[in-house]
C-alpha cells in the first residue's frame, strides 16, 4: 500500500514565521513585493507599541488579484518563479502579530483581507483564518496598503534600535533598495522609498527618503593631499556578466564593484564597522545575501572591496539570511568563478598603487606623531626639577644612573622582562639577583607580586605610609610582611623567612 507523507500546516507556518526576528525584515519583504507589483512609490510607517510595533506599508503598484492575495497568505503557492519569494515564505513574517489588514486595489476591485490574532492562534496550534471583502473602485485606483499590528520582534530586540541611520543601512545592504540591477539594465525601474518613524523611536529627522539603487562614490584614481592620501581614492570595476558552466548546466553571474579608501567607503550608507559590511557579496535579485570574503587572498584586507556577484541560481534559506544550496555543483562553480575574477582585481596595478599610498600615509603619520611625542617628552624633561620615572623601564633607568653615581651601589641590569613575575635580573657585586620593579612598593603589593622568588625590590618611592601599615597589619597572602627602614629591607614570612633588599631610588636622589 502506497502512502503519502503529510504536513502539519500549523507547525510549518509557525516555524517559518519564527525564523524572522527583526521588524526590518517586514520592510525587506514589503519592498520586494511592491517592486514586483510595479510600484514607483512606497511609504512605510513604524510606530512603537507596548507589545510590539505597528507597521504600515503602502505602495502605488498594480495591486493584487484574488490569486495574488491568496499567495500572500498561503504557503508554497507563490506565482514567482526563480526570484526571491517564489516559495511564499517571506510574507509569513507578518504572522508574528496581533492583526494583519490588507487593502489592495486591482482592475476596478478593492479587496480587503483581515486576519485576527495570527500569532496567538499559531502558538495555540490553530491555523488562523482571514476574511476577504470586495468592493468596486475606479479602475485607475491601484496600490496596496498593509497594516501589521503589534509585530512581535525577537527576544531582546529594542525598538530604539530602529534609528533612521540603521534603517538606511539595512535598506541599502539587505533589501532591493540596494539593488545593483541598474548597472546591468535588466529592466531596472526606479522606486522611491519613504520611511516614517515614531518620534519615540527616532526624532532626529522627519522621515527617510531613498531609492532602490546602490550607487558607488565618485572615482578618484589618484592619491589625495594630506596625511591620508588613500582615504578618498576609489576605482569602479564595471559590470561584467560571467558565464559559469557546471556539471548539469550553465548559469550567469553578474559582477560589479569598487575598491576604495575609508573616506570613499563612508560615502555609502554604512553603519558600524566596515569589516561587517564590505567584501565580496553573493546576491539574488541583485539583493546582497551572504559574503564570501575567502575569494580575496589573505594578503588583501577585504574591507577595501565592495563587490556584488548576482546569480539567480542561488537558493536561499527561509529567512533570506543565508544561502541554502552551498553543497550543489552550481554553487561550487559560482564560487570558483568569483574567486578567479577577484584574483584579477587584486592583481590590478592600480590596487598596488592604492596600497602603496596607504602605507606611505601611515608611515608619514607615524613620523609626525613620533616627532610630536618626542617634543612633548623633551619639554617635560626641561620643566621638571628632578628625574621621576613613570614606568618600570624608567625605574631601571634611574637605577642605572644611581649605580653610576654611588660607588657602594655596584650593580647592573642584566635582563628585563616586564611581563614576567620576576621583572628583572641584576648583577650585584658579581652575584645575580631576582628583582621586582615598580614605581612604588605599594604598587608591587597591590599587583600581588610573588615575593618568594624575589631577592631585591627596586622602586622609586615606598608609597603611601598608611597603606604600608595596613599591609603590615593584615599581612600579605598567608604570610606576614614588615618594612625594616633601618636596614632597608622588606621582611616576608610565609613558610620561610625572606629578607628582601629594598632599593628606594628617590631617597638616593635626595642624598
Amino acid at each position: 500500500m502506497l502512502k503519502q507523507p503529510t504536513v502539519n500546516e500549523v507547525n510549518e507556518f509557525l516555524e517559518i514565521a519564527s525564523d524572522f526576528e527583526d521588524p526590518l525584515e517586514v520592510i525587506r519583504e514589503s519592498l520586494s513585493n511592491a517592486y514586483d507589483a510595479g510600484a514607483t512609490e512606497v511609504e512605510i510607517q513604524i510606530r512603537d507599541r507596548e507589545n510590539g510595533s505597528d507597521i504600515v506599508i503602502e505602495d502605488d503598484g498594480e495591486g493584487m488579484d484574488e490569486r495574488d492575495l491568496s499567495s500572500f497568505f498561503d504557503l508554497g503557492n507563490s506565482r514567482k518563479t526563480d526570484s526571491i519569494g517564489y516559495k511564499g515564505h517571506g510574507t509569513k513574517i507578518f504572522y508574528k502579530s496581533d492583526k494583519i489588514v490588507v487593502n489592495t486595489a486591482h482592475e476596478g476591485t478593492n479587496r480587503r483581507a483581515v486576519m485576527d490574532e495570527p500569532w496567538r492562534k499559531l502558538n495555540d496550534r490553530e491555523l488562523p483564518e482571514y476574511e476577504v471583502t470586495e468592493s468596486e473602485v475606479p479602475s485607475r485606483s491601484l496600490g496596496t496598503r498593509i497594516r501589521v499590528e503589534n509585530f512581535r520582534s525577537g527576544e531582546g530586540f529594542d525598538p530604539s534600535e530602529l534609528t533612521y541611520n540603521k534603517i538606511e543601512h539595512y535598506l541599502k545592504w539587505k533589501t532591493i533598495a540596494g539593488s545593483t540591477a541598474h548597472f546591468f539594465g535588466d529592466g531596472h525601474r526606479e522606486m522611491n522609498i519613504r520611511v516614517d518613524l515614531d518620534e519615540s523611536i527616532d526624532d532626529t529627522q522627519d522621515f527617510l527618503k531613498t531609492n532602490n539603487r546602490l550607487d558607488f562614490p565618485d572615482e578618484q584614481l589618484e592619491p589625495g593631499d594630506g596625511d591620508k592620501p588613500a582615504a578618498e581614492m576609489c576605482k569602479h570595476y564595471p559590470p561584467r556578466e560571467l558565464t559559469v558552466e557546471y556539471d548539469g548546466g550553465e548559469t550567469t553571474v553578474q559582477v560589479v564593484g569598487m575598491v576604495g579608501g575609508k573616506d570613499a567607503r563612508n560615502e555609502l550608507p554604512t553603519y558600524g564597522k566596515h569589516s561587517a559590511q564590505f567584501g565580496v557579496w553573493l546576491a539574488k535579485d541583485h539583493i546582497k545575501i551572504e559574503r564570501i570574503n575567502e575569494a580575496l587572498s589573505h594578503d588583501n584586507e577585504f574591507i577595501h572591496f565592495l563587490f556584488i556577484a548576482n546569480c539567480q541560481d542561488i537558493e536561499l534559506a527561509a529567512n533570506r539570511e543565508s544561502i541554502r544550496n552551498k553543497a550543489s555543483p552550481v554553487f561550487s562553480a559560482i564560487e570558483e568563478e568569483v574567486d578567479f575574477y577577484m584574483s584579477k582585481v587584486a592583481e590590478d596595478p592600480w590596487f598596488d598603487d592604492y596600497l602603496d599610498s596607504r602605507r606611505q600615509g601611515r608611515y608619514e603619520r607615524r613620523v609626525d606623531n613620533e616627532s610630536g611625542d618626542v617634543t612633548t617628552r623633551r619639554e617635560e624633561i626641561h620643566s621638571r626639577d628632578r628625574f621621576e620615572p613613570s614606568n618600570r623601564a624608567e625605574v631601571l633607568l634611574g637605577l642605572q644612573r644611581a649605580a653610576a653615581e654611588y660607588d657602594d651601589l655596584d650593580l647592573s641590569v642584566e635582563d628585563y622582562t616586564p611581563d614576567a613575575e620576576v621583572h628583572a635580573i641584576l648583577d650585584r657585586n658579581g652575584n645575580l639577583q631576582n628583582a621586582a620593579v615598580g614605581q612604588t612598593l605599594t604598587e608591587l603589593l597591590e599587583t600581588e607580586t610573588p615575593l618568594e622568588t624575589v631577592d631585591v625590590v627596586v622602586c622609586w618611592e615606598r608609597g603611601d605610609p598608611t597603606e604600608l601599615r595596613e599591609w603590615e597589619r593584615h599581612g600579605y597572602f598567608d604570610g606576614s610582611i614588615e618594612v625594616d627602614s633601618e636596614s632597608n629591607c622588606l621582611i616576608y614570612e610565609s613558610d620561610e623567612r625572606h629578607e628582601i633588599d629594598l632599593i628606594e631610588l628617590a631617597s638616593l636622589s635626595e642624598e
